[in-house]
């Protein structure tokens, strides 16, 4: 589906609810969806088209499902929207099962929560209810995909699924798997501002120099959609990557550990409202300015 132009939208979200492991007796038993009061879950649904859509959360990536779930639902109430499932698919079998696969084919909203973005592409690669999802992302205007944190970065082809930030532009910080490919011109990383995940976004895009880096601040997302505008939504803001003009590159020959050398490649800084266009690589000032109207 590469020369395809999906109909359908993409809302990544830098969501800071969920860190994917256990709660420890150090760890914050805090998992709010701090990007609710801002908006971007009503921006959600109301991209869906309807007041009270049939959403469906997945909380694969999630150890603590037991305590996200009853988080989404409980916003999603208070947007007056009460047609919510949970799919809690703990293995690849699970992702095989009729009840899940029809209850996505009959969703308008389909949200991944935070966690760990490699457990989605385990459970979820190669499944028919990727297939499923996929097809209906290219088919079906209005249908919305939306992730926040590890729902975010597995939504790339070539995904971030970790990296050290103290060795940030160091060979190897990043290390990089394979996603869900709903968005194989960029590649996404999450909590990017407070956690300093500059280093490891840009050693992606200088790993692959034809993505565009998406770095989603915390309470900030980006709606994508026709496949290439990115537009912000949210507080807070993102920094897009561009590697495309880049002329020295050590990355590729670089020995693990030793300073990355990189000449040439662009940063923007999106807030509220700004777009992106992947196709051009241009940025604009609002989605008006994007597509003029005809």
């Amino acid at each position: 589906m590469k020369n395809i132009i999906p109909r359908g939208k993409l809302i990544a979200i830098g969501g800071n609810e969920d860190k994917g492991t256990y709660p420890t007796t150090r760890s914050k038993r805090k998992y709010y969806l701090n990007f609710f009061e801002l908006g971007i879950l009503k921006r959600v649904v109301s991209e869906s088209g309807k007041t009270d859509p049939r959403i469906e959360v997945v909380t694969t990536a999630s150890m603590i499902p037991q305590e996200v779930a009853p988080i989404y639902t409980a916003s999603f109430a208070m947007l007056n929207c009460h047609n919510v499932g949970i799919m809690d698919i703990r293995t690849p079998a699970d992702a095989r099962q009729p009840d899940y696969l029809e209850r996505l084919l009959a969703a308008d909203v389909v949200m991944f929560s935070g966690g760990n973005q490699s457990r989605l592409r385990d459970m979820f690669g190669e499944s028919d209810f990727l297939d499923i999802l996929t097809r209906r992302y290219y088919a079906e205007t209005d249908f919305v995909i939306a992730g926040t944190s590890a729902g975010a970065m597995a939504m790339s082809q070539h995904m971030i699924r970790g990296g050290s930030v103290p060795d940030a532009l160091l060979k190897g910080a990043v290390k990089m798997g394979t996603g869900l490919n709903l968005l194989p011109a960029a590649v996404i990383d999450s909590h990017f501002v407070k956690r300093g995940r500059f280093g490891r976004l840009i050693e992606a895009v200088a790993l692959h120099p034809k993505l565009i880096g998406i770095g989603l601040g915390e309470d900030t997302g980006v709606l994508i959609t026709d496949g290439h505008l990115v537009e912000t939504i949210g507080s807070n803001l993102v920094i897009i990557l561009d590697g495309f003009d880049i002329a020295h590159n050590n990355t590729a020959a670089a020995k693990k550990g030793t300073t990355l050398s990189i000449e040439n490649i662009k940063m923007h800084v999106l807030a509220k409202g700004n777009v992106y266009c992947m196709t051009e690589r241009r940025f604009y000032v609002s989605k008006e300015a994007a597509v003029p109207a005809v």
